[in-house]
């Protein structure tokens, strides 16, 4: 039985008008909005064919509040499934197009690219960008570069540097409802050139026409067209606006311009709106067209009831004193002036005595903030081996390590792995679909180049299983990987000559020990694989799964890798086996979000993990928790803080004076819709402004994985690669703040 505390009872007392809510981590803000929901449908507030609408950020949370909706309201003796529903922005986005295609300019039977899809069109597009334009980015480019260097640059650095400047400067472009002929012809007007924005526009043409030649749209398009939608049918919006009467809005501080019209719109003047959010959690504006300022502004309007959640009952006393001293020292302490509204009050207070929702007991030891100068690789171990002490003795508890990138989780699961500890992953794909999407790419990368032998080697370590585990094999796959490695005529192993076995090729006899049987059985299962080339792509990836895969889960990931690959080859007819592999590389190196068939892929609950180490970007861990949670890579480049010594990823050594080329094409871009002549577009001025942005939301990152610890937090950093990396500015002040705070504890 759900027993609201007195802060909550505020929020669920509401009936109608405009409501914010400002909600701190773990302060139940889900299951208010919940119960809220339920007792709007319960009030009798609404007609047989009208509907509550509950929009949150992710599918996940969609399942969420469907189910806890649908609890409350059986829990009142009505009908579960009726008078509410609940959809992601993009998935509201969809009905609104879907029931209208024809307000939108699109035909009845459009399509929705994925966004591994998209991102390939988008790939495209930026190397034909390159192609046409050799030597294009060379006013960009360090003049201290020699002629071969930069040959290097254009070849294996530019590309995906242009296709995030690319998407950057599209995802804006649609946000401000701007079409690529928009910005071409604003760019004809200017008396002087945008070069950044030329390049942009010329890339978002490309792009939007190979949509079109689709019949498709991408997911930013089904925001900025269902905006179309509503502004262009006044009886369509009415409609709408009598079928959702109650809008309960989630994750509000995620919300864009666009994002933000659309609800605005279907409200309207008099309606009904609770958005609830917290804009210290605000962490994807670096990804996304979201900025926390849209419900900084709501919360702060006239007419809007203005109500809190600031207690929480998930953490240790503790731990929430080490968050709001994070708050302190942002607001107050921070080097940077400009950053400290970066985090604001309220700070989070534990629960009321006697809460029906209590905090754990406090466990002032269960926090280790490690400020140890370690290396990568020591880090690594240092976790590791902490983890390894503390699992047996807590096999009943959740334990998660977040890190604030991909490629630092991977890491962490390799030395897991060696260490023989049970691990989840919450990463862009785990590593089963890694290792999956690795084997048939090794496979179907020789196929397209049959005469290579490295290839070929590559082949037979997917076939053996990838790693050879166990001792007795690994000596032989060592072997037989270094024979076909060295091969130096792969064909006449394959397809000896009458009368020979085709040993001679590899300098070997049938009388060799072991290898023989080896390598015949080798040779065998690749004939097959070589004969399966006549067939369409995702027969062949299907026919070399069969063949590797016993698990159903990775057959289950083939079968959805082999339809990715016939969609794109039905989309590009001329495409033969060295491109079609792509999207099975870039899977398999962890550069793009995939979503495979484990159950670490397709939704989490911690709970189901306990005794398990999960690792997470702290960007998938918000909305979770764990009782014991490891921070790790809190240095100054992955947390900078705005200072003269730090480093930031969006700025590559290559490029001069240390500019911010996807920021400085934004830029480009603001200055076609700015009317004043003072904010003309100034070089450098945006890479100052994205270094304070990025820094800003970094220190809410950092809040964001503090607050997923109930019991225990330890804290970790490293020098990098180079060894010149420090701790984090704000990770090295809660050091020496929290010594003090137990030394006066004491």
């Amino acid at each position: 039985m759900y027993k609201p505390r007195p802060k909550q009872k505020a929020v669920l007392a509401y009936r109608r008008g405009m409501m914010g809510v400002s909600a701190v981590p773990g302060s139940g803000k889900t299951h208010t909005l919940s119960y809220l929901a339920a007792t709007l449908i319960a009030s009798g507030a609404l007609a047989d064919d009208q509907e509550v609408l509950i929009v949150t950020l992710v599918n996940s949370a969609v399942d969420n509040f469907s189910q806890r909706v649908g609890g409350f309201i059986k829990d009142r003796g009505l009908m579960p499934g009726l008078g509410y529903r609940v959809r992601t922005l993009h998935g509201l986005s969809h009905d609104i197009v879907r029931e209208r295609p024809e307000l939108a300019g699109l035909d009845t039977r459009f399509e929705i690219v994925d966004e591994s899809e998209a991102t390939r069109i988008l790939e495209e597009a930026a190397s034909a960008w390159l192609h046409r334009n050799p030597g294009g980015l060379d006013g960009y480019l360090s003049p201290e570069l020699d002629q071969a260097r930069r040959d290097w640059i254009y070849r294996e650095k530019l590309p995906p540097v242009l296709l995030n400047l690319a998407l950057d400067f599209i995802r804006y472009a649609k946000d401000q409802e701007l079409s690529p002929e928009d910005i071409t012809r604003r760019l004809a007007s200017l008396p002087v050139r945008l070069p950044l924005a030329e390049i942009g526009a010329s890339i978002y043409t490309d792009y939007q026409r190979a949509l079109s030649y689709r019949g498709a749209v991408d997911f930013d398009d089904l925001i900025r067209l269902a905006l179309r939608c509503l502004k262009s049918d006044e009886s369509y919006l009415d409609r709408l606006r009598y079928r959702w009467p109650f809008i309960l809005e989630d994750e509000a501080q995620d919300s864009s311009r666009l994002q933000e019209s659309i609800l605005k719109l279907l409200v309207g003047e008099n309606g009904n709106w609770v958005r609830v959010g917290d804009p210290n959690q605000a962490i994807y504006e670096t990804f996304t067209t979201a900025s926390p300022k849209h419900l900084i502004n709501f919360l702060n309007a006239p007419g809007v009831e203005g109500q809190s959640l600031p207690n929480s009952g998930r953490s240790t006393r503790s731990i929430i004193a080490l968050a709001n001293a994070l708050i302190d020292f942002t607001h107050h302490e921070h080097p940077e002036p400009e950053v400290r509204n970066a985090l604001i009050r309220p700070y989070i207070k534990p629960a009321p005595a006697r809460d029906p929702q209590p905090n754990p007991p406090d466990h002032p030891d269960g926090i280790e903030l490690d400020p140890a100068k370690y290396t990568p690789q020591q880090e690594v171990a240092r976790v590791v081996n902490s983890l390894a002490a503390w699992l047996p003795e807590h096999a009943d508890q959740t334990v998660a390590v977040l890190v604030p990138s991909n490629h630092r989780g991977v890491d962490m699961v390799n030395e897991l792995k060696r260490r023989g500890l049970d691990y989840i992953e919450l990463l862009h794909s785990t590593q089963s679909t890694r290792a999956t999407a690795g084997r048939l790419g090794n496979v179907m990368q020789y196929l397209g180049d049959p005469q290579s032998a490295s290839k070929l080697a590559a082949v037979y370590h997917a076939w053996q299983g990838g790693a050879g585990e166990e001792e007795s094999a690994r000596a032989l796959h060592a072997r037989m990987r270094e024979l076909l490695h060295n091969c130096p005529r792969v064909e006449e192993y394959l397809w000896p000559r009458p009368g020979q076995d085709g040993l001679e090729a590899l300098g070997l006899t049938m009388d060799s020990d072991g290898l023989a049987d080896e390598l015949l059985a080798f040779r065998d299962q690749v004939r097959r694989w070589q004969g399966a080339t006549l067939l369409p792509v995702d027969q062949i990836i299907l026919t070399v799964a069969q063949d590797l895969f016993h698990e159903p889960a990775d057959l289950a990931t083939a079968h959805k890798l082999a339809a990715i690959l016939r969609q794109a080859g039905q989309s590009h007819q001329d495409w033969r086996l060295p491109e079609m592999t792509h999207e099975l590389a870039v899977v398999a190196r962890n550069e793009r979000r995939f979503i495979g068939f484990s159950e670490d892929d397709t939704g989490f609950d911690p709970d189901r993990y306990r005794g398990k180490v999960v690792v997470a970007t702290i960007h998938k861990a918000k909305g979770l928790e764990w009782d014991r949670v490891y921070l790790a890579s809190v240095n100054n480049y992955d947390f900078p803080s705005a200072q003269a010594y730090d480093h930031y990823i969006s700025e590559k050594w290559f490029v001069r004076d240390g500019l911010n080329l996807e920021a400085e094409a934004l830029a480009q871009l603001d200055s076609l819709l700015n009317t004043d002549a003072f904010a003309w577009y100034q070089e450098g001025k945006a890479t100052r402004q994205a270094r304070l942005d990025y820094t800003a939301e970094r220190l809410r990152l950092l809040y964001v994985g503090i607050t997923r610890a109930r019991k225990e937090l330890i804290i970790t950093a490293n020098t990098g690669r180079d060894g010149k990396l420090t701790s984090a500015l704000p990770f090295a002040h809660l050091v020496g703040w929290w010594k003090e705070a137990k030394s006066h504890a004491r």
